[in-house]
């Protein structure tokens, strides 16, 4: 099956505009006679449900939460991202255009990054007529701050609850349509399985997790906004129970899986504490603005540090190595996240680690408090030299930029942020591989599509930070209620779909056995024991850096894991009812072969690039090397049965507006 991404003709600036102008619409009066399935209700699934809604479509909202203001993009604390160059420092949308294509390492496609930086305005206007608090400067005019892999101040914020607020946004928009009845919300179910009638997506089998009722149902289209896979690697930032299922069952039923290897790691997290963990905890990288990284220059003081004897306040500014601004003076603490990440596990493998484990390095804050202490005291016309005056006032202007994440680390760590450097080390975090979608954002399942996290699209090889909650409410209210217009303009016509087709019997029975059989198994080992062992083997073998040698064993031992897990996975309880284990046994299955998937694109892709470190390729100074000759193209994934099976599909990219160069950012 040869690859069609559908992008428009003509100048890059104006392919969505015309795209718009001469795309088929529905007919108001139509919309109301048809049906769409959205599966998550995240910023791209509740913005793309609310919209839809209010357009006039019927929705029908899935979400395994109670709620859909539970959905994980209420983690996302720093920002989002928009070029409306508010600072008057150069933004704009070409240079946010180019900012996230370089920072993807220029593995991106560039008429959807292009259309992202062009509706990134639109969102903000968006979010404020909703009534979204985001943060004011004292005119009263829209704060930004800076992120990292840019040199603009283009990220707006809500304090350190930006994707809550942003959610929260979305939801209200939602209930609007829920009070009106044309969202019908499904909480507490979970997709099991994609139902295609005449090569057509037109439904899905859910679970109810209450009841453990095996449902029904069908739609014209059907939207996959279920977020990314990172807990592959079992302990990573994204919620427990945020999962791989819905994205790997439309694969397994003809949608391309891209670029699963494209996996980031963030490099602010809390580090992990012992074996007793079961998620990581983010720090925002908004905290890169004010705090600076480093590590103690000398060994000897590395290893006082870890074994108590020192404490990092009694190191001397000239006893430090702030390693990002000496490698990359240019852009300092604020590199992006795939350069910082790897910058911290190159010098805690050095020995320079802080913790226990010597895997940390130290997030500062007393620079920030000094210069903004003397800031306020010069505006109050009070005395700068008054030292505890000082640290004082600096220590409110923190508090009000990030409060919640010192107060939220101090509870996790037990020490005082204000007065004692935190401690980070790099963590599983966001997928920039997903589903394949073409510019439509359509897979290549027609009639099933595929919105934020959950697709590949935009962020190519490593996003930008402040760039999730972008793509998600771009998709969701900008793109989405455009291109699936395009696609249900024929169906106006056509009546609501039955559910007891032969195709819905079908997936259902499926769904029904791989149930029966976790719930007949007679095996030893809980669901968490292959997780953790499944996880193990990514973080070791596919984590921050790959080799030949560790991806081949990865793909062997998972494989043999998997069949393990199937012989000797024991599933208590009862199916018909509220049983987490079961939810979290299916999830487990699909996470079984996605791994093996991702280690075989990463072993497949003999470069270095982004978030994909293969120690193969790497520069003298150990940065990433790029094939632009052999690799500059999107590799899609064809389910045939077995992950080892996958047949790959190349789609080539183009880069008609930026210049293919070696990433720097020194």
């Amino acid at each position: 099956m040869a690859l069609d991404s559908k992008i428009p003709n003509g100048p890059i600036a104006d392919k969505w505009t015309n795209y718009k102008d001469h795309i088929n619409l529905v007919n108001p009066a139509n919309k109301r006679n048809l049906d769409v399935i959205i599966v998550g209700t995240g910023l791209a699934g509740g913005s793309a449900a609310a919209t839809l809604a209010e357009l006039g479509y019927n929705v029908k909202a899935f979400c395994f939460q109670d709620s859909p203001r539970r959905a994980h993009s209420i983690a996302a604390q720093g920002g989002i991202n928009a070029a409306k160059n508010y600072q008057g420092d150069g933004d704009s949308t070409f240079r946010l255009f180019y900012d996230t294509v370089k920072g993807g390492d220029y593995r991106a496609r560039e008429a959807n990054v292009h259309r992202l930086a062009e509706v990134s305005t639109n969102i903000i206007d968006q979010c404020v007529a909703q009534g979204v608090p985001l943060a004011r400067e004292y005119g009263g005019l829209l704060d930004n701050r800076s992120f990292g892999g840019t040199l603009v101040s283009r990220t707006f914020y809500a304090k350190g609850q930006t994707g809550q607020q942003l959610l929260l946004g979305a939801y209200s928009a939602m209930n609007r349509q829920i009070g009106r009845g044309k969202i019908k919300m499904h909480n507490r179910h979970e997709m099991l399985d994609l139902v295609i009638v005449n090569g057509k997506a037109r439904g899905i089998i859910a679970r109810n997790l209450v009841t453990g009722e095996i449902e029904r149902h069908s739609a014209h289209a059907v939207v996959i906004a279920s977020g990314g896979y990172g807990n592959v690697f079992f302990l990573s930032t994204n919620a427990m129970g945020s999962n791989a299922t819905a994205a790997w069952k439309i694969h397994k039923k003809g949608a391309f899986f891209a670029n699963p290897c494209y996996t980031q790691i963030h490099p602010t997290c809390i580090p992990v504490s012992g074996d007793h963990q079961s998620k990581l905890t983010l720090m925002s990288e908004s905290l890169r603005n004010d705090g600076r990284i480093w590590v103690p220059a000398k060994l000897e003081d590395a290893k006082a540090i870890r074994e108590g004897k020192k404490k990092p306040t009694d190191l001397s500014e000239a006893e430090r190595d702030y390693y990002l601004e000496r490698r990359y003076p240019a852009f300092g603490n604020l590199v992006p996240r795939d350069i910082a990440s790897r910058a911290a596990k190159e010098r805690c493998d050095a020995g320079f680690g802080v913790n226990k484990t010597g895997e940390a390095v130290y997030l500062d804050f007393a620079a920030a408090i000094q210069r903004y202490g003397v800031d306020q005291a010069r505006i109050k016309h009070l005395d700068e030299k008054d030292t505890a005056l000082v640290i004082k006032l600096g220590t409110e202007v923190v508090a009000n930029k990030y409060g919640n994440l010192f107060q939220m680390y101090e509870k996790i760590v037990d020490e005082n942020p204000y007065s004692t450097p935190m401690m980070i080390y790099p963590a599983v975090h966001y997928t920039m591989g997903g589903t394949w979608v073409d510019y439509n954002l359509q897979t290549t399942i027609p009639g099933c599509f595929s919105i934020g996290e959950s697709n590949f699209s935009d962020h190519g090889a490593n996003r930008l930070g402040a760039s999730a909650l972008m793509q998600g409410l771009a998709d969701g209210y900008f793109v989405l209620p455009y291109t699936i217009g395009d696609y249900l303009s024929p169906d106006i016509k056509m009546g609501p779909i039955s559910t007891d087709l032969p195709e819905f019997v079908a997936a259902e029975k499926g769904v029904k056995d791989q149930i029966e059989r976790f719930m007949n198994n007679k095996g030893t080992h809980s669901v968490d024991y292959f997780h953790k062992k499944l996880g193990k083997i990514m973080w070791d073998k596919v984590g921050m850096a790959r080799n030949t040698k560790g991806l081949n064993e990865a793909i062997v031992e998972i494989a043999a894991l998997r069949e393990e897990f199937y012989n000797e996975v024991k599933v208590p309880g009862d199916a018909n009812g509220l049983n987490q284990e079961l939810e979290k046994a299916t999830r487990v299955a699909d996470f079984l072969e996605l791994g093996e998937l991702f280690a075989k694109d990463a072993l497949h892709r003999n470069e270095s690039c982004g978030g994909h470190f293969r120690e193969e390729y790497q520069t003298e100074e150990g940065e990433a090397q790029r094939d632009d000759e052999n690799f500059a193209y999107v590799a899609a994934w064809e389910y045939t049965g077995k992950p080892s099976e996958a047949v790959l599909h190349k789609e080539p990219l183009v880069f008609d507006n930026v210049k293919l160069v070696q990433r720097s950012y020194k």
